[in-house]
């Protein structure tokens, strides 16, 4: 596990700004829960940390389902507010700032935005779990990329399971067909995340 590695990062990073971790992987890889894992990790050491869902900076359905653009367009482009977590969080602390505001979360159930306070210390770990973390827009902000890496087949399996809120098996698995497994194979071929990342972490079969 790399987690000793990081370790050994923070003590001899400076503490002018906060560090800032990111757990990469593609849909049903399983970043939310290692995420859990780590920050249990940090919080046992009593090291602060905080942990950032990618999928709470989403845009309303009206701009991520453009139904002008392909969907794998629309998912790899127009998913995310990529420029608003920088702004508002990543561009800030990066930059040594603070942060102790309240930020827009996405709200799934309305489709909308709640405020929501977050406090961020120049010496606290900055989790941030999700996919698509290192394109050319967030790399950069990472101190440390761990990238999950599981067999599609393994992720498929694991979605329709999850996904159950968009329909029976043959309906999760045709999204997924559709919309999610072509954008990530635009990222896998654009921004080759298993070759940047600082630590891979590979699916061993049960």
């Amino acid at each position: 596990m790399p987690l000793n590695e990081i370790l050994q990062l923070l003590k001899l990073s400076s503490n002018n700004r906060s560090f800032v971790l990111g757990i990469d992987g593609l849909g049903g890889a399983g970043k939310t829960a290692f995420a859990q894992v780590v920050l249990n990790f940090f919080e046992k050491l009593d090291i602060k940390a905080i942990v950032l869902h990618i999928d709470d900076f989403i845009y309303p359905k009206n701009i991520r389902y453009d139904i002008t653009k392909e969907e794998r367009y629309c998912y790899y482009n127009l998913q995310w507010r990529y420029d608003y977590l920088i702004n508002e969080i990543l561009s800030p602390i990066h930059s040594g700032v603070e942060i102790n505001k309240e930020i827009e979360i996405y709200e799934k159930i309305n489709d909308n935005y709640i405020k929501r306070h977050i406090k961020i210390s120049r010496d606290t770990v900055v989790i941030v779990e999700g996919v698509f973390l290192q394109r050319p827009e967030l790399g950069p902000f990472f101190d440390y990329v761990i990238f999950i890496d599981v067999p599609k087949d393994v992720r498929l399996k694991r979605v329709i399971n999850r996904d159950s809120y968009i329909g029976g098996t043959p309906a999760v698995k045709e999204k997924y067909e559709r919309r999610y497994f072509p954008a990530e194979e635009m990222y896998i071929s654009s921004c080759s995340p298993i070759l940047k990342a600082n630590y891979i972490i590979r699916y061993l079969e049960e």
